[in-house]
């Protein structure tokens, strides 16, 4: 045996010693996406809970309601018996919108009287996606042919450096 030989033997390897630090760096490093997280954001008019379970059908009034849970963060557009709690809790996100975690509308339908006629709580499953439409609205007057476009600028120029040429006070019209 070669005196080579002997002291490979003696030589522990590198790769046990560099597979443990791998790994704490790159659990550090996940660790950190979630550690660094923006504290959630609450927006909206939250309806509390307990708070709603107070409130019954055909007894409170609006004016009742308003001093229970405050504003309603809308009222309905078409009926203004409609009143609306929207809450969410977002959280900033880098390089994206805002993340929304959970999302709650409570819908109060009054009666002709401002007496509570229903509650309703929705939430994310209630949701439903709108399509935006693709088309344009038409204005009249921006539509212009090739030969306007072409020649709708004869007679503009110079018409403004007109003035300027001939000194103040000589402009057309003095």
């Amino acid at each position: 045996m070669s005196s080579s030989d002997t002291f490979r033997s003696k030589t522990p390897s590198r790769a046990p010693r560099r597979l443990p630090g791998l790994a704490l760096a790159l659990s550090l490093t996940l660790a950190g996406c979630s550690f660094f997280q923006a504290a959630p954001v609450m927006r909206g008019n939250r309806a509390d809970p307990d708070l709603l379970a107070q409130l019954q059908p055909g007894v409170q009034t609006q004016a009742d309601v308003q001093a229970l849970l405050g504003s309603p963060s809308a009222t309905g557009t078409f009926d203004r018996n409609s009143w609306y709690y929207i809450s969410s809790v977002t959280r900033m996100r880098p390089a994206s919108h805002d993340g929304r975690e959970r999302e709650r509308v409570v819908a109060i339908d009054f009666n002709e009287q401002g007496v509570i006629r229903t509650i309703r709580q929705m939430g994310e499953d209630d949701m439903r996606d709108v399509g935006m439409v693709e088309r344009t609205t038409p204005v009249p007057g921006t539509e212009r042919t090739l030969l306007q476009s072409l020649f709708g600028n004869i007679g503009r120029v110079g018409a403004g450096n007109l003035g300027a040429e001939q000194g103040p006070g000589t402009g057309p019209g003095r």
